[in-house]
């Protein structure tokens, strides 16, 4: 029934949902020193296991938004639950490269499911502030990265397989409070309609964002999955380097997502991200850079900093731009996002080399993919601000009689 579902107990499923996914976000960059010594992985190889999460999050990306919006966002976010409860308990008994990449595919598979039906739920929820109720809701995302190294590094003592046991026992207690947890049924009105898809799928608007997300993505999962190891290439000791991590790129996120929430009240989403890109083309190139640990720290902090409003800023455009079929417009611009995890993952091990250890200049060459790619984001904003003005306006304007 309508009456007893409650808002503050949908917003705590959602911010479990989103903190599980922070979690697995950072569990391969994490645990990639510990597989890549343990079987010998090669950083192309480390490569194509990225690739095969990122084509895990892509495919249910796709479907997701149509599932969400026909079925509830309470169906998408159990299936993906499960999902990841799964690979994560099966990931310690992986027998060597292939058995990897097939968890992380379906590592994937929920992740991609819970952030599409996360953030669908909360933008309906906060339709009035969804800037900064989605940026809330996302700095549980970087609560999540930080607690994955931290834990590991500090806790753990860099035991990869306590720590995907523990984060499985963490999602499996997440998919009870879903399971029981109340939400609203799928409207019919704002539902996927075929009939509507064309006209949905021929809005540059839609692509622009698509594009803005793919650039993102490539660059913050560009840094969860192979900070770790060049710090490491550099000389950093492993706990050293996974507390960077943490408390430099996983913090910076977690803070910079309270700070814009309050600035998205009075300044245009539009804005937010486009002085984002720019921070972001100067602190990553700076990240690479920096020599002495303490610099680095600073660098890796302020990039998250950077990154922080990106994503959730960018899925309230989206729904701001969209108020029907929400959830499939968001399923195809965070699909496009992991599509730039794909290739930047491709890209980078591939330039990083065939070798087991990996050679420091090669791999710090390779990660200038992150800079370049926010350079790029530049021009794309500059490009969407007008389109995003005008589908606005188009949202905002009563019906025709």
């Amino acid at each position: 029934m309508p009456s007893r579902i409650s808002g503050a107990r949908l917003i705590v499923a959602a911010i479990l949902a989103i903190f599980v996914y922070g979690m697995i976000a950072a569990m391969l960059g994490t645990i990639l020193p510990y597989l890549s010594q343990r079987f010998q992985l090669t950083p192309e190889q480390n490569g194509y296991i990225a690739l095969a999460q990122a084509m895990g999050l892509i495919i249910a990306s796709v479907l997701a938004g149509p599932l969400t919006d026909n079925k509830g966002k309470k169906t998408g976010l159990l299936i993906g639950l499960a999902l990841i409860a799964a690979a994560l308990f099966a990931l310690p008994n992986a027998t060597g490269y292939y058995t990897i990449m097939l968890y992380l595919f379906l590592l994937g598979l929920g992740g991609g499911t819970i952030v599409t039906a996360a953030n669908a739920l909360v933008s309906d929820i906060g339709a009035e502030r969804r800037g900064s109720v989605l940026n809330l809701l996302n700095l549980f995302f970087g609560l999540g990265g930080l607690a994955t190294p931290f834990v590991a590094a500090n806790l753990l003592g860099g035991d990869a397989v306590r720590l995907a046991y523990l984060t499985a026992i963490l999602t499996a207690a997440t998919l009870a409070v879903h399971g029981t947890t109340p939400m609203p049924a799928p409207s019919g009105e704002r539902g996927f309609k075929t009939s509507e898809a064309g006209r949905l799928l021929g809005r540059p608007v839609l692509w622009l964002l698509s594009l803005f997300l793919f650039l993102y993505v490539a660059c913050e999962v560009g840094v969860w999955n192979w900070l770790v190891k060049h710090l490491i290439a550099q000389g950093v000791p492993e706990n050293v380097a996974l507390n960077v991590l943490s408390l430099g790129f996983a913090l910076g996120l977690l803070l910079g997502r309270v700070v814009v929430s309050r600035i998205l009240i009075t300044v245009p989403a539009a804005t937010v991200t486009l002085v984002a890109a720019v921070l972001m083309a100067g602190t990553t190139c700076l990240m690479l850079q920096a020599t002495g640990i303490t610099m680095i720290w600073i660098a890796v902090f302020c990039a998250g900093i950077a990154m922080a409003p990106v994503f959730p800023t960018t899925l309230a455009m989206v729904g701001d731009a969209f108020p029907k079929m929400t959830a499939t417009a968001m399923g195809i611009v965070i699909t496009s996002g992991w599509i730039g995890l794909a290739v930047s993952s491709r890209i980078i091990g591939a330039i990083a080399g065939t070798e087991v250890t990996p050679d420091p200049v090669r791999l710090k060459t390779a990660l200038l993919v992150i800079p370049i790619f926010s350079a790029i984001m530049i021009v794309v904003n500059l490009a969407l601000r007008p389109m995003m003005a005008r589908a606005k306006a188009q949202a905002a304007a009563p019906p025709a009689a």
